[in-house]
């Protein structure tokens, strides 16, 4: 089998890749080993991933499926007396801030919707298993080895390779890119499930608009999200060092249910009345990222190449608007530029580097400083602090802002981008420098069951 372009994953990322290489006229083929609709975490939106699905002409199909709207994020301090607020907006053509909004999305129907409407666009959906990469004579990857539900292999030989893995990271795996390298960020884990009764805002638009995301702060590295994803359900996660659970000795369910109201004071009032829809899953809340993401026919998108702290929700963002960014760049490789170099999209990998790099310092800054940042929010660069919540990251959007240059000086953190290759290595919080270039496979924790037989705590399952 041979196709222009092969997209592994059908996700999001996936599925945006597909329809906009069909506006381009390249009819693509995704590989996707799941059946939609399935679980999925991540049901938060950044305005820009808003303007992606309007780009797509998705608005919609959004309004009539009726998500909710998103006007905003509001982070609780640690007692939950204390909040600041920071609302959907996007720039217009003279840069100034408009107010906006985004949705918020059950991932098992956004999913699906997303990949049922690239099958419809035209792209060829195939259910199963990428295992193998084919590479040619020069090592440019030319495909894949798939292995179909059944169990019989088969090649599929591509021009060009858009790892939309996920967490899965095929081609970092393979060992096709750079090195992994594994952060820590305190061995966070994450407890999430849907649930009835939470109690929301009553607000119709702004800082109470009752399906805004919320996050609920106790302490480093402690902290919850409250993200409504219909009328009555609403997706809340706790997230706390590994060890805290452990040392609980408790099932997951349980602790989800006994930690929950010792997060913040705000959150046991909004949960006192909840009832479970969906079971407790847990993932590992570590990060991750891989160099040298893009190569001779082989391009990594969003958490195919890297994983930040998901805090304030970008992972839907990324994913989207790194799959749009990356489109160009394949059709102009398609049509014979820059074959021969030895990294053909070695712009674009340092180009969504940066917008990464950006979403990590704020993270980093807001967990290391939390009065500082909280003030920044407030005051002094509200308007800046307005773009990245929103999604506008990359260097063609004003970026480094004067607040993310603050942020590096008080991380005493330096980025250089002059380098073809070394630039941009995990630093700060997450950065274990005796674990570099950690090439294992990382384990499959799709559910809480994987993620307990990974770690080794099968008996407190």
């Amino acid at each position: 089998m041979k196709t222009d372009v092969l997209i592994i994953g059908g996700g999001p990322g996936g599925s945006a890749a597909a329809m906009f290489l069909l506006k381009a006229g390249i009819n693509p083929i995704i590989l996707e080993q799941e059946e939609f609709p399935r679980f999925h975490i991540g049901e938060s939106m950044t305005g820009a991933a808003a303007g992606v699905l309007r780009q797509l002409g998705l608005e919609k199909e959004m309004t009539e499926r009726k998500f909710p709207l998103k006007h905003g994020v509001k982070v609780y301090g640690a007692e939950g007396t204390n909040s600041w607020f920071i609302p959907v907006a996007s720039r217009n053509k003279q840069w100034e801030l408009v107010p906006g909004v985004t949705w918020q999305v059950r991932r098992s129907d956004f999913d699906a919707m997303m990949l049922e409407e690239s099958k419809k666009r035209g792209a060829e959906i195939i259910r199963g298993r990428a295992t193998k990469v084919l590479r040619a004579d020069d090592g440019k990857v030319r495909g894949v080895v798939m292995q179909h539900p059944g169990g019989r292999t088969e090649e599929i030989e591509a021009e060009v390779v858009m790892d939309c893995s996920g967490m899965a990271t095929f081609l970092a795996n393979q060992r096709i890119t750079g090195p992994k390298y594994i952060g820590g960020y305190d061995k966070q884990i994450a407890f999430f499930a849907h649930v009835t009764g939470g109690v929301r805002d009553t607000g119709t638009s702004g800082e109470n608009a009752k399906d805004n995301t919320l996050i609920l702060y106790q302490k480093k590295f402690h902290w919850s999200w409250f993200i409504p994803v219909d009328d009555e359900v609403v997706s809340i996660g706790v997230v706390v060092p590994r060890s805290r659970f452990v040392e609980s000795k408790k099932t997951p369910h349980q602790f989800f249910l006994d930690y929950m109201p010792e997060i913040c004071p705000e959150l046991a009032r909004r949960t006192r009345d909840i009832e479970l829809v969906e079971k407790v899953h847990v993932i590992p809340n570590y990060s991750y990222q891989v160099q040298r993401f893009c190569g001779k026919g082989f391009i990594c998108i969003g958490d195919a190449h890297r994983f930040i702290d998901p805090v304030f929700s970008f992972g839907l963002s990324v994913a989207m608007r790194e799959a749009e960014l990356a489109v160009p760049q394949v059709i102009s490789y398609l049509q014979g530029e820059r074959r021969d170099a030895e990294n053909p999209f070695s712009d674009h990998m340092r180009f969504c580097e940066q917008g990464s790099d950006v979403l990590e310092d704020m993270v980093d800054l807001f967990w290391e400083q939390p009065f500082a940042f909280a003030t920044f929010v407030h005051q002094r660069y509200r308007a800046e602090m307005t773009d990245v919540f929103s999604g506008r990251v990359y260097p063609s959007e004003h970026q480094p802002s004067n607040a993310i240059l603050t942020f590096r000086k008080m991380l005493k953190r330096e980025r250089d981008y002059g380098h073809e290759d070394n630039y941009s290595i995990p630093i700060g919080s997450r950065y274990q420098p005796e674990r570099d270039s950690l090439w294992e496979p990382d384990p499959v924790v799709e559910t809480t069951e994987d993620w307990l037989t990974a770690s080794n705590l099968e008996s407190q399952s």
